[in-house]
């Protein structure tokens, strides 16, 4: 039997689906204490994965935008008591425009976002990127950092951006997690005047269940599902989120404004179904409006998680999306040139991970090291 055994199911009494032989009490009491036992151990294991994998590996930046030519400004952005770090920057001849906000992945920090900086800065746009709470040069969190913190963070980023005085139209643009936030976050601002969401998960269940596959946990469905609706559960309780107020398709269902999904059909971080679900919910969540509020879709063949600026179809269709939605300086079709114009080196490859369980050595020793660690086990940021 599963070492989390049948107890995840939906809690049906056992004399309902099992059949006790009363002259074996023997036998009652071991069906009894293996379903108790598979309970402590799923709830073992959801506190053991929130102890590892809600607390990100910080990463300081290690180059900053004028190693790219860019032009920029230290700053800091209030989000609640928080102060985050982050850089304005520019477009050239600093005139009133168009901005919009870069939002980065899980274990990452800003200057992983610098090539969508200078594509922007190269279609005429401002930028401001800054480090998620718990990220970058942030310091470490007490409480896990999930979705919601991305889209509470980037919410403070947008409307940072919009008492700009220079500042005309305001958009986002989030990676992966980042781009779960950004969703977040322009749902809850209905000044954005538009979304681009690239290689974003569409739901926190299928996110943790996908970090069970990365993490190689022996686990099959039957058990997998609901292990992951509890780790979720267990995950969002101490910051008194709720799985609706995270998720991105709930989120694309009730934002507005233009929006673009973009992702590879090879990633193996984030699978293309995660695009998909986006997609369809969008679509569902304004069937009735203008068809001027459109959801444009770009699936790269052959594409995985990261790096996607280096394709020349996403540099293209990122610049023309947002010069035609924000207004730029630029025709759309001469921003896309312009994006295409450039060249962004690859910055040096260093881990990135949804779970701290990567630096086990996976299989079944992943599964019982989490368990019998418990809520205890040690948190990477530490």
């Amino acid at each position: 039997m599963s070492v989390f055994g049948p107890s995840l199911d939906t809690g049906a009494p056992v004399g309902s689906s099992v059949v006790v032989n009363r002259r074996r009490p023997g036998r009652r009491a071991g069906i009894t204490a293996a379903l108790a036992m598979g309970q402590i151990a799923a709830w073992r294991f959801a506190h053991a994965y929130r102890a590892r994998a809600g607390y990100p590996h910080r990463h300081p930046p290690e180059q900053d935008p004028g190693g790219l030519g860019l032009p920029f400004e230290d700053v800091v952005v209030p989000s609640g008591q928080l102060r985050l770090p982050a850089w304005w920057i520019p477009a050239s001849g600093a005139a009133a425009g168009p901005a919009v906000l870069l939002v980065h992945g899980w274990e990452s920090a800003r200057d992983r976002t610098l090539p969508n900086a200078a594509i922007l800065h190269a279609a005429g746009i401002h930028v401001l990127t800054l480090d998620i709470r718990g990220h970058g040069a942030n310091p470490a969190e007490e409480l896990p950092v999930t979705t919601g913190e991305f889209g509470a963070d980037a919410l403070a980023g947008l409307r940072w951006l919009l008492d700009r005085a220079d500042v005309t139209r305001v958009g986002v643009l989030g990676h992966s997690m980042g781009g779960v936030g950004a969703l977040l976050a322009a749902a809850a601002e209905p000044r954005t005047a538009a979304a681009v969401a690239v290689s974003a998960p569409a739901d926190p269940y299928r996110l943790t269940r996908q970090t069970f596959r990365l993490a190689r946990l022996p686990l099959p469905g039957p058990f997998a599902y609901p292990l992951a609706w509890l780790t979720t559960h267990v995950v969002l309780e101490p910051r008194g989120h709720t799985v609706r107020s995270v998720s991105a398709a709930r989120a694309v269902a009730r934002f507005r404004g233009p929006l673009l999904l973009i992702h590879g059909d090879a990633d193996q971080v984030v699978p293309i179904a995660h695009l998909r679900r986006l997609a369809r919910s969008a679509r569902h969540g304004r069937g009735h409006l203008d068809a001027a509020e459109p959801v444009d879709v770009l699936e790269l063949a052959g594409a995985g998680h990261s790096w996607l600026h280096e394709i020349p179809a996403y540099r293209a269709t990122v610049a023309r999306f947002l010069a035609r939605w924000l207004g730029g300086p630029l025709e759309p079709d001469a921003a896309a040139a312009a994006a295409l114009a450039i060249e962004v080196p690859r910055q040096p490859e260093r881990r990135h991970g949804f779970s701290a369980m990567d630096d086990e050595p996976g299989g079944f020793r992943t599964l019982v090291r989490a368990i019998r660690a418990g809520g205890t086990a040690a948190r990477p940021s530490a």
